[in-house]
């Protein structure tokens, strides 16, 4: 039995913390060292990048951190296995091994690929593939609008290029976990049908992905926790059968709990069994276990076998937007708007059933008698959208521009100049039958390996975990803001959004299952009132999980909301003040 594998993550998205892959090498013990660059928006963003630079579409903060630490982990035999070659891993190899040749360093350096689909969309579509909405089944039509389109693969083109004796692996789109999956299975030599340890590295890298939201980032107990001005990334130590400890070095910021890794858990889910290319992993049957100051052991996890399709990650450009705001002060909030908006469309040189999309909001930020100017301060706040780039150009811009001095008392606009509009993408996720998505793993100056995208097929049986046995709490109530028991993490998926809610004890935990149904859900909420909302029970992990359907509109990037990621989403529900049994708040 091989010895537990530690992994460590450097990065949870594309623009995080420099310094993070030298203080993981140069910090503690570690054996792998990853980063996650590519969410879903990243790709739109690299998509742009390429179409200015051709061959430069993948993540060059990577080559920065990598001209940092390369020398220190080829010395202490730490492999790097990461997600920031993007749209060109193959250029971001090669960039690697420049970088390698300035340092006179001789790294072995392979790369993954086979995800990008974009030449392939016209002969997938000839031969009756349709490329089905993930969650409609929608047929996707006309493929000539997409300027992405990338199936996310499993872990094992990484264990193959790991086998070829690579220090250093990039690859393209890949699910996040797939960093930490594929250095665990050709650490521990695990068969593509070992589920449970598949499903426990896999629930390790989704952990981990996001680097400091498991050591305390983002975290709705923050207050309780130590260092929080530079918390420490972290590492996962992984089992031959799947299970791990999670840490971070010692004595950097920040702490490692059930609180916080429970909160990472539940950050950007859907329903309990988590789909993958490589297996389906039940997180109703995961379980914690504090077994140290800063380090979980997270056990008890199994697998099922995989859908037999890939997601794809498509991006097009949706048009145009304009985004505007115009404070309203003090008194008679809602006429001053009603004013705004009505001068606004005279001025406006198109009539609102002229634009493609239109959304009007009233955001009340003011507060009863204001001891600052700013908080007397309200915005009317519109957004216009349309695939002619003139209609949300400069004269729209002047439309709010032109209304100042001749409607509302102490008019002033935020953040909105006379310029012109910007470009937005539009995600739309779709499946592909995995036969049909090989990956290819070339290692620089050597062969390169066609490895089969597809599962073996399998059946299994797996229960979810009952979790504690309690009855909910009676007696006297409070009313005192849900957060003061209850932690929330929240998300984008796509153009939905999740809410994860965690109680901390046993009792808290069944008097929010009693409670926290989907209506009440939607009252606290008013915004997902007109919305689809799904509701899963994780008892095992003491939480629930919400996902919204459609409140993020047609995904992050073309989102008219202020929150256009659902970061803050759940930290809104923790603000709603609720009767929660007194003896639950005594005992907190």
């Amino acid at each position: 039995m091989a010895t537990p594998l530690r992994v460590a993550n450097c990065s949870g998205f594309y623009g995080d913390r420099l310094s993070a892959a030298r203080e993981m090498v140069e910090g503690g013990p570690i054996d792998v060292l990853t980063g996650d660059w590519l969410a879903e928006l990243t790709m739109l963003i690299l998509a742009r990048t390429q179409m200015k630079s051709p061959g430069a579409g993948y993540a060059r903060s990577f080559l920065t951190q990598m001209e940092q630490v390369m020398g220190t982990c080829l010395d202490k035999g730490i492999k790097v296995v990461s997600n920031a070659g993007g749209l060109d891993p193959d250029h971001c190899a090669e960039a690697l091994e420049e970088i390698a040749h300035k340092l006179g360093l001789s790294p072995r350096i392979a790369y993954v690929s086979g995800d990008n689909l974009m030449s392939r969309l016209d002969e997938l579509r000839s031969a009756g593939v349709d490329l089905a909405h993930f969650e409609t089944g929608e047929p996707v039509g006309d493929v000539s609008r997409f300027i992405t389109a990338n199936a996310y693969l499993g872990c094992f083109g990484i264990v193959e290029a790991l086998r070829a004796g690579a220090d250093i692996v990039v690859t393209g789109r890949v699910t996040d976990a797939a960093v930490v999956c594929g250095p665990a299975a050709w650490h521990h030599g695990w068969s593509r049908d070992n589920w449970d340890a598949l499903a426990g590295a896999v629930v390790a890298g989704h952990v981990i992905e996001c680097g400091a939201q498991v050591t305390g980032g983002n975290y709705s107990f923050f207050n309780e926790v130590p260092g929080m001005t530079r918390v420490g990334f972290p590492w996962v130590e992984i089992a031959d059968d799947g299970s791990s400890v999670v840490g971070k070095h010692d004595g950097t910021g920040g702490e490692v709990s059930i609180g916080t890794v429970t909160s990472q858990l539940l950050y950007e889910i859907a329903t309990p069994s988590y789909l993958g290319p490589d297996v389906t992993a039940r997180f109703d049957t995961i379980r914690l276990e504090q077994v140290a100051k800063d380090r979980v052991r997270i056990y008890g996890t199994k697998g099922e076998p995989p859908p037999s399709t890939l997601k794809v990650a498509m991006n097009e450009i949706g048009g145009y937007r304009k985004d505007l705001n115009v404070a309203l002060t003090g008194l008679d909030i809602e006429a001053k708007a009603r004013l705004v908006e009505a001068a606004f469309w005279i001025a406006c040189p198109y009539q609102r059933e002229e634009f493609d999309h239109v959304t009007t909001r009233l955001v009340r930020t003011d507060k009863p008698d204001p001891t600052t100017n700013e908080e007397a301060v309200a915005l009317w706040r519109i957004t216009l959208k349309d695939r002619d780039e003139r209609k949300v150009g400069r004269a729209v811009a002047n439309a709010v521009v032109e209304i100042a001095l001749a409607t509302i008392p102490g008019y002033f606009n935020v953040g909105s100049g006379p310029s012109g509009g910007s470009a937005f993408g539009v995600y739309r996720p779709a499946v592909v039958p995995a036969e049909l998505v090989p990956q290819y793993v070339t290692v620089l100056g050597g062969d390169r390996t066609i490895i089969d995208s597809v599962a073996p097929a399998g059946a299994t049986n797996v229960v979810g975990e009952p979790g504690p046995s309690v009855s909910p709490p009676g007696g006297p109530t409070t009313m005192v803001p849900l957060g003061r028991l209850y932690g929330t993490r929240s998300g984008d998926k796509g153009g939905n959004a999740n809410l994860g809610i965690f109680a901390r004890s046993d009792d808290a935990w069944a008097w929010l299952d009693e409670f926290l149904s989907v209506e009440e859900f939607q009252r606290l909420l008013p915004e997902t009132a007109s919305l689809a909302v799904d509701r899963y029970r994780l008892p095992a992990l003491r939480s629930l999980n919400f996902v919204v359907h459609d409140l993020l509109e047609e995904g992050v990037a073309a989102s008219s909301r202020q929150d256009a990621q659902a970061k803050g989403f759940g930290e809104w529900l923790r603000s709603r003040v609720v009767a929660i049994p007194s003896v639950l708040l005594g005992r907190s």
